[in-house]
């Protein structure tokens, strides 16, 4: 515990937040960097209280909120144990059904499109260059699919700024290496995709969450931000959010753009869901785009194994310094996904896929509104994912509710995992994409229904 306890005494100094309000957030940040792992002990309160250089109070507030998120288990005699999140369960087999994961359902035809693919790029390819290294971002054959699947939305995309990456998490991580330095800052929604938590944490960089509204983070925090602190840029997911499922309108838009083109401010547009809404809003790199870093990728609109991103940076010259950051944390991208991705893109199977996968999110959506139409939930149509808060009557908190689910069988996600302001909204995130065919997630939600429309019944007596 002696490299934890330095690690969170240095967290604590540098934060703003109250250290009883910390401390939750750093065991939820370490769950998911791997530094803490489900059932690790952690110390007692005195013991902590010392090492932290805190009162006892203090630190018992803190373990107090994060039993509260569904963060640790405290056992009479025994000590406290983190509990971590919902386990992941298994996507086919028994009664278990996956709905944590946030992966594009598959439509029948994916599985026959994708041998068909495969057993051509194996009997056209030159095997060696499927086990040598490739070039870095690329081949030009590579960066013009890109550019060509990219050009839909960033109509004026030039050829030299545009990257091949392995996945968009390893994207963002090359970003926030690259735009705040240790103890910097990068603002960002009160709600957030857990691996930009998990990305800030490990390399050091501070988040600073902005207060948002029905419509999004508010753009007058963003400028007060600016104005007190230059943050070193300004993380959004604008189109089907992860995990609100919140697109952001275009005055919205126009509005965060304004602030950072006065401000200087860059800005990450992770874009992972913006190619699923049948009509797309205008990106922030057309409204900012000497600012914007533009990342979408095929994991969340084709299926989570195919991880190719295309990263669209300002210029030519920061395209290369992103190119350098990628290189040193992730060497290159798989080349045999890399030729499919660019197979797929030039022959038409991506879109011909993505249109047979909203069809699908279309069919499980409508699924969703008969099975849940008692409760109140927001969701897109043409995504694969619902935010559902926890109805008042329940009287339990997402992680409880989550726990109640797993042992009904449901995988579900708590909204601890996607908070950066410390309070987390009593919701959680099911997803839509895990479950094997349509049956499976008529079953699945159907389950989520009974247990919060009736939930006494679960409650067992005490032996």
């Amino acid at each position: 515990m002696d490299s934890l306890s330095h690690h969170w005494l240095k967290r604590l100094t540098d934060s703003r937040k109250p250290a009883y309000l910390v401390i939750p957030d750093l065991i939820e940040e370490d769950l998911a960097s791997g530094r803490l792992r489900p059932r690790d002990r952690l110390p007692g309160l005195r013991d902590l209280a010392a090492a932290l250089q805190l009162n006892y109070t203090t630190v018992a507030r803190a373990y107090a909120e994060a039993r509260k998120r569904g963060l640790l288990d405290a056992r009479a005699g025994s000590g406290t144990f983190v509990r971590g999140r919902t386990q992941t369960l298994p996507l086919a087999g028994g009664s278990s059904v996956e709905m944590s994961m946030n992966m594009p359902p598959e439509p029948p035809e994916l599985a026959a499109r994708l041998s068909e693919s495969a057993a051509s790029l194996f009997a056209h390819a030159d095997p060696y260059r499927l086990l040598r290294y490739q070039d870095f971002g690329g081949t030009p054959d590579d960066r013009a699919a890109g550019r060509t699947w990219l050009k839909e939305r960033l109509p004026h995309c030039a050829d030299d700024t545009v990257l091949v990456c392995p996945g968009i998490h390893s994207a963002l991580v090359a970003l926030v290496s690259q735009l705040a330095r240790r103890s910097e800052t990068i603002c960002l929604d009160t709600l957030a995709y857990p691996g930009i938590k998990a990305i800030a944490s490990q390399l050091g960089v501070r988040l600073q969450p902005l207060p948002r509204d029905d419509e999004g983070p508010l753009p007058h925090a963003f400028e007060a931000l600016c104005k007190s602190e230059k943050p070193g840029a300004f993380y959004c997911n604008p189109t089907l959010q992860n995990p609100s499922t919140l697109t952001l309108s275009g005055q919205r838009r126009e509005a965060l753009a304004d602030v950072a083109l006065r401000y200087s401010v860059p800005i990450i547009e992770d874009d992972a869901y913006g190619w699923l809404p049948t009509s797309k809003p205008v990106a922030l790199a057309a409204l900012a785009p000497e600012l914007t870093y533009h990342v979408t990728g095929f994991s969340k609109t084709l299926g989570a194994g195919l991880r190719v991103a295309y990263l669209r940076a300002p210029t030519a010259r920061q395209t290369q310094r992103i190119a350098g950051a990628l290189r040193a944390t992730t060497v290159m991208p798989s080349p045999f996904t890399v030729m499919l991705a660019t197979q797929w893109v030039n022959d038409g199977t991506a879109r011909e896929m993505l249109d047979a996968i909203r069809v699908e999110a279309n069919a499980r959506q409508a699924i969703a509104a008969q099975e849940l139409a008692e409760l109140r939930y927001d969701a897109h149509v043409d995504g694969f994912h619902l935010w559902l808060p926890v109805p008042a009557q329940c009287n339990w908190s997402a992680p409880e509710l989550a726990l109640q689910l797993r042992n009904q069988g449901v995988g579900v996600v708590a909204g601890a995992a996607f908070s950066t302001d410390g309070n987390p909204p009593n919701a959680i995130r099911v997803c839509l994409g895990g479950p094997q065919d349509r049956d499976d997630c008529r079953d699945a939600l159907q389950r989520v229904a009974e247990t919060l429309n009736d939930p006494h019944h679960l409650h067992m007596p005490m032996m």
